[in-house]
């Protein structure tokens, strides 16, 4: 069977299991197993395909139809135009949070960035893509979770940031006597009667810690809220993200804790997706 063939039967068993996006990954998991850019497969679907390849084709295409993300699977996902390692012990690096990055960037050009806070950092993209803008910069990665931390790890030293990349275990207040120019967070945010109610691929393969925001979703804001004015320097900005439509109550937060709104961006769904703070 050549390639179009195989792509045709994954295609078709995905979609009739639900996948979202059914000929996308088949592609990229038929390339994977191959061993080849997907462009490149894709210039010629008349070939075969040969056993090993195959074999792995089908073991992906296996986990997939149990809902296993995509990044899984590859063991990868890009994020800022960079590479990241990804398992189920961190959260999905995803598009929606680039939005943090670009208000940083925007809001913080042209001033002096020298040392940069993730709170919650997970995977380190955040923290990572910020010390590519900032060159200058080092930067400091907080999370609970040990073998998160440990992926953190490995995507700075893979990004070649780690020799100004920190990371410490711990909760909110873990950099306490610190002071940063920029912080950024992404916290969780779904309301724990909501996450029963999420794709598969997120339910049932990133980790709850990094999803569950109590029962309103908010729970982590406050306390993150109440440190900002030790943790800010003079002229430093946060970002948080939040989910769909917690942007006024997020804001209303930040005012009882003495922080400014500044602004707040929204994603390329248009959906608002960050708030930005300072002193008040």
């Amino acid at each position: 069977m050549t390639i179009k063939a195989h792509l045709a039967a994954a295609r078709q068993g995905l979609e009739q299991a639900g996948v979202a996006t059914p000929r996308l990954d088949a592609e990229i998991l038929l390339a994977h197993a191959m061993g080849v850019e997907r462009g490149y497969m894709l210039l010629d679907t008349g070939r075969p395909v040969a056993p090993e390849a195959l074999d792995r084709f089908n073991g992906f295409i296996a986990r997939r139809l149990a809902r296993e993300p995509v990044s899984h699977i590859l063991g990868e996902r890009e994020f800022w135009s960079l590479p990241f390692t990804v398992t189920g012990d961190v959260l999905d690096p995803r598009p929606d949070s680039e939005t943090l990055i670009e208000a940083a960037v925007e809001r913080m050009k042209g001033r002096p960035v020298r040392r940069v806070l993730d709170l919650g950092t997970g995977s380190g993209c955040l923290l990572i893509a910020l010390l590519t803008e900032f060159s200058q910069a080092d930067g400091l990665g907080i999370d609970i979770s040990p073998k998160a931390l440990a992926i953190a790890r490995q995507n700075a030293k893979r990004n070649r940031v780690h020799c100004r990349a920190a990371f410490r275990q711990g909760g909110w207040d873990a950099a306490l006597g610190e002071r940063f120019d920029i912080i950024v967070s992404n916290p969780p945010y779904i309301p724990s009667a909501d996450i029963e109610g999420l794709a598969e691929e997120v339910r049932d393969f990133e980790p709850r810690l990094a999803l569950d925001g109590g029962e309103t979703g908010l729970d982590p804001y406050p306390a993150i809220l109440a440190l900002l004015p030790d943790l800010l320097a003079d002229s430093g900005l946060a970002v948080l993200e939040f989910g769909a439509g917690q942007g006024d109550a997020v804001a209303a937060l930040a005012d009882r804790a003495g922080i400014a709104t500044i602004g707040r961006r929204a994603d390329l769904s248009g959906i608002e997706r960050c708030i930005i703070l300072q002193h008040a």
